[in-house]
């Protein structure tokens, strides 16, 4: 099995490498870049140059390109000659002003040594020229640039990508020359009574940390790099998008770090143990409560993140699913062409032929005018109850499904020929459907389980927008909308992972239940 196991996981990685390219190719490369300004404000407030350069620098952020503007190489250059003082250096005054000159501006040296420095690193090089109106004053957002263009290949931002998923904080991420003790050391927590991995240096003061709050243990130390949302979410990291609880701010009485044994407390949703260092000068607030420049924290909120909330409805849909449409297909197959039977047809191709829009409405209907449940999560006064209509109405289709395929399975193995020996051999009917049919049966279900299980991660678009669910379920839709290029590169990669555990597991699940299946052969996998 260990031999099996390392060779599906080998070609899983290459298999989501392929998809999560072929993603990144069809979203930076076949759709037009330009579709990023659509709904974007400030676009359509610029003009001319300025607009030009304004794409440029937004282009660079959402991953198309790299670029280097020739004010920034003249900084660098004549900062280095004549320290802060360099922009009233009639050199570099000279220099800013050729660009000014679209005839002449090739001639200025500092030009040419910036173009054969970027040229040699295979650049382009992007003249906008200054636009002016005939009496020589310059237009609105017409000023002139010089910048120095690097496309990004799919290859390289493929590579990029993956080699930056997953990074670890070192004592080294903080760039403060004077921040000079840095470690990583296990110290006493005074908010949890318990020990923790505290930094200095790193991003985060707590690495590792315990609390009261599932699962218990948490760690800041690892950190999985999706990308940034600058469409939908306005430069938010995506991890936080799914990660962040929904509810509302949750204050209680802390004591800050400068204050222990005082006795000294302040009403606060801060969460001390998200600290981050403060690169910036101390505000008199941060001095009286922190004892080192770590003073930037998130803060606490009530309710679960989005993606808990969405897995909190798959998982008992799907529970709920599996439990009730194994024992109805089973009871189907039992009573073939009676009445029960019949009923559970009919439910069946309910639920097959009408769109799935229709019985989360009459769900909804139900619910809200005969049981007085909340239609929407902003409105229930009670969380618990605004759960139980999107659950039932996400179990209703799968419900149907595994009451067919349950029942449909049921009657193949019921025309075996091992049964028609049992049942010569004497043995009861019951006995017949508990110890051998219904286990034949759900060879072919099981291996479904674990990838059902994995897939209520990603949330139920049409569910959560009916019920207003704060789930993950329609980011990948809206990120489409909105080109939301990272959005879509990153729903890729979760959604190929758990495609891809969901099938191992379920091969492992498989190989477990049927003792037929060996996933310990030379060929890796098949029936003993």
């Amino acid at each position: 099995m260990g031999k099996y196991l390392v060779k599906r996981i080998l070609f899983s990685i290459l298999s989501l490498i392929v998809v999560v390219g072929i993603v990144m190719l069809l979203v930076y490369t076949a759709i037009h870049r330009n579709v990023i300004f659509q709904t974007d404000d400030q676009w359509n407030k610029k003009s001319l140059n300025d607009r030009t350069m304004y794409e440029y620098s937004l282009y660079q952020k959402y991953g198309y390109l790299t670029y280097v503007e020739f004010g920034n190489f003249l900084k660098a250059k004549y900062e280095a000659q004549f320290g802060p003082e360099y922009e009233k250096q009639k050199e570099y005054l000279d220099d800013v002003a050729s660009l000014k000159k679209a005839d002449t501006y090739e001639q200025n040296a500092s030009v040419q040594e910036f173009k054969a420095k970027y040229e040699g690193m295979g650049y382009k090089i992007v003249y906008l020229e200054p636009k002016n109106y005939r009496n020589g004053r310059m237009k609105p957002g017409g000023r002139a640039y010089l910048i120095a263009v690097e496309e990004k290949s799919v290859f390289s931002r493929l590579w990029n990508y993956f080699t930056h998923v997953i990074t670890f904080e070192s004592t080294s991420d903080v760039k403060d020359p004077a921040l000079t003790d840095r470690y990583v050391r296990l110290e006493k927590d005074p908010y949890s009574g318990l020990f923790a991995v505290v930094g200095s240096g790193t991003q985060h003061k707590y690495l590792l940390y315990f609390d009261n709050d599932f699962p218990f243990i948490h760690q800041n130390w690892m950190h999985f790099n999706l990308g940034t949302s600058y469409t939908t979410y306005r430069g938010e990291e995506i991890t936080t998008v799914v990660s962040r609880p929904t509810g509302h701010l949750v204050k209680s009485d802390l004591t800050f770090p400068k204050w222990l044994g005082t006795g000294r407390t302040e009403s606060t949703a801060t969460d001390i143990h998200s600290l981050t260092y403060n690169m910036g000068e101390l505000s008199t607030a941060d001095n009286d409560r922190y004892n080192d420049k770590y003073t930037v924290a998130s803060y606490v909120y009530s309710g679960l993140t989005p993606i808990g909330n969405s897995f909190v409805i798959g998982i008992v849909a799907t529970v709920i699913a599996y439990v009730l449409g194994i024992m109805i297909g089973i009871t189907m197959a039992r009573h073939k062409d009676k009445l029960v039977d019949h009923l559970g047809n009919a439910y069946i191709v309910f639920v097959t032929a009408v769109p799935s829009l229709a019985y989360i409405f009459i769900v909804a209907s139900v619910g809200t005018q005969v049981f007085h449940l909340p239609l929407k999560f902003a409105t229930a006064k009670v969380k618990f109850l605004a759960y139980i209509m999107p659950t039932i109405s996400l179990s209703l289709g799968a419900i149907g499904s595994e009451m067919k395929w349950t029942r449909r399975y049921m009657i193949d193995q019921m025309n075996s020929d091992y049964v028609k020996f049992a049942r010569a051999e004497g043995m009861s009917e019951r006995e017949i459907y508990n110890i051998h049919i219904a286990r034949n049966a759900m060879i072919y279900i099981v291996q479904g389980i674990p990838a059902s299980i994995l897939f209520a991660l990603t949330g139920a678009l049409l569910t959560e927008r009916v019920y207003g669910v704060p789930g993950v379920g329609g980011i990948m839709i809206t990120a489409i909308n909105a080109h939301d290029n990272a959005v879509i590169v990153a729903m890729t990669l979760i959604l190929t992972s758990i495609s891809i555990a969901g099938q191992i597991l379920g091969d492992l699940l498989l190989a477990k239940y049927d003792p037929r299946i060996s996933l310990s052969t030379d060929s890796g996998g098949g029936r003993k």
